[in-house]
């Protein structure tokens, strides 16, 4: 958190200048992750916010987050599509094709482990204003995706 020192007649004082950013730690109990997480509500909104700064604050080693990685067990996830974050609410796959068989890494766990994945999947969300949506994504940012919902399932890579 940023300080300011602020120097009026003659007193030093320090004063913490807030912010909206939430910046939270990230969960690797790995009871807690593997519960799964409730639906998501209007009133879930906020962690959006703390997912944002949080992937923000990890980007350089992460590309996507589940609400339950920074301490919410609701259905929240974010990835980063072409340095454009999108965050999902109460996602869920609807269709999906061509499994295959990979490696994954993830923030709240050490190490390398084998993943099942599929190239395409077609996902049903509500976006940040809370308006159902339906789209599909392949390749890498699909695989972010499933990563994230398992998260949400309590399913530990």
């Amino acid at each position: 958190m940023p300080w300011r020192i602020n120097i009026a007649s003659s007193v030093l004082e320090m004063q913490c200048l807030y912010s909206k950013s939430m910046i939270k730690p990230i969960v690797k109990d790995v009871l807690f992750l593997g519960q799964k997480s409730s639906e998501a509500t209007k009133d879930d909104l906020y962690i959006a916010t703390d997912l944002r700064d949080t992937l923000e604050y990890h980007k350089e080693e992460c590309v996507g987050m589940a609400a339950n990685m920074i301490g919410y067990k609701k259905k929240v996830i974010i990835f980063t599509d072409a340095e454009v974050n999108t965050v999902m609410f109460n996602p869920r796959i609807i269709k999906k094709s061509r499994l295959y068989h990979t490696q994954e890494g993830c923030l709240s766990l050490t190490g390398i482990r084998p993943a099942s994945r599929y190239e395409d999947i077609v996902v049903q969300y509500f976006d940040e204003s809370f308006i159902p949506q339906i789209k599909a994504f392949s390749g890498f940012t699909a695989q972010i995706i499933q990563h994230e919902i398992d998260h949400l399932n309590g399913i530990i890579i």
